[in-house]
């Protein structure tokens, strides 16, 4: 028994894989990584920079350093997720020789 696929069938695979791997490309896209972590990371220092006692204050010399560590992540995180946003990955180009291919 031959498998034999026809043409038609063939593109929509070839389409199909593409779609897949244009969503597996924006998911890992490194900007995703680095603004998540530091949004998450952010939220955990802010909550401890606005939780800090008088005496946590004292040892920073007045300075609560949580809170503004915190808030420059927070803002360093949301900067890369708009980045990702308003410039998105654009999908592979095939080159000329895997045009010629199919």
């Amino acid at each position: 028994m031959s498998d034999h696929y026809s043409d038609r069938d063939v593109q929509r695979e070839v389409t199909e894989l593409e779609q897949q791997s244009a969503t597996a490309t924006r998911l890992f896209d490194i900007r995703t990584i680095i603004g998540g972590l530091f949004v998450v990371y952010g939220v955990i220092v802010t909550l401890a920079g606005l939780t800090a006692s008088k005496a946590e204050l004292a040892k920073a010399q007045g300075v609560n350093i949580n809170l503004w560590t915190g808030l420059g992540m927070l803002a360093l995180g949301i900067f890369f997720l708009l980045w990702l946003w308003l410039r998105p990955l654009a999908p592979p180009v095939p080159s000329s020789d895997e045009e010629r291919s199919l």
